[in-house]
């Protein structure tokens, strides 16, 4: 086979190449002020195994009690699924830690993976607080062709929604 006949046949596979790729990764952030200085909300925030106390989407969470890369912890969900997250960092000077989804459950949350930070960061005054998260993650059919329910928009609304349900739940719990 000649040159112009490697280029001709390489142009007409470039189509094809461009369906037959995975998904891309997501992202979502939401953060929210609380009326509390830092001090008062990280002590919330920092048991990472005591997230149910807050988040009204965790029916149940159990936890090794490790605050370091490793620790983990187990959430029941409203919806009976479960998850099981494992920490890469955790900084009590900082008021951050990232974890991640340890063991796939994407019926009881429409994720193949993620990664998720935490973080209690100063307000503008000494009484008031931000908490930040963020994460990256993949839908929960990693396939090209996905299920509704398992979409990238799926992925991507149900991690807004766990991210605002849980810092309006933990502005709830620090304000009493």
């Amino acid at each position: 086979m000649n040159k112009s006949a490697y280029a001709c046949l390489s142009l007409l596979c470039l189509p094809l190449l461009s369906f037959a790729h995975g998904p891309t990764p997501q992202k979502a952030k939401e953060s929210i002020t609380i009326n509390a200085p830092v001090a008062k909300v990280w002590d919330t925030v920092k048991q990472f195994s005591d997230i149910a106390h807050w988040h009204p989407d965790v029916k149940q969470s159990t936890g090794d009690g490790k605050h370091e890369s490793g620790g983990t912890r187990t959430l029941t969900l409203q919806n009976g699924g479960q998850l099981v997250e494992e920490l890469d960092f955790y900084s009590d000077k900082d008021h951050e830690y990232s974890y991640r989804l340890k063991t796939e459950n994407a019926q009881a949350f429409p994720v193949s993976s993620y990664s998720i930070t935490v973080q209690v960061l100063a307000g503008d005054t000494a009484n008031n607080s931000t908490v930040l998260m963020k994460s990256r993650f993949y839908r929960g059919d990693t396939s090209n062709t996905p299920p509704a329910n398992l979409t990238d928009e799926a992925a991507v609304n149900a991690m807004v929604s766990f991210f605002k349900n849980g810092l309006t739940g933990l502005k709830g719990t620090v304000e009493k």
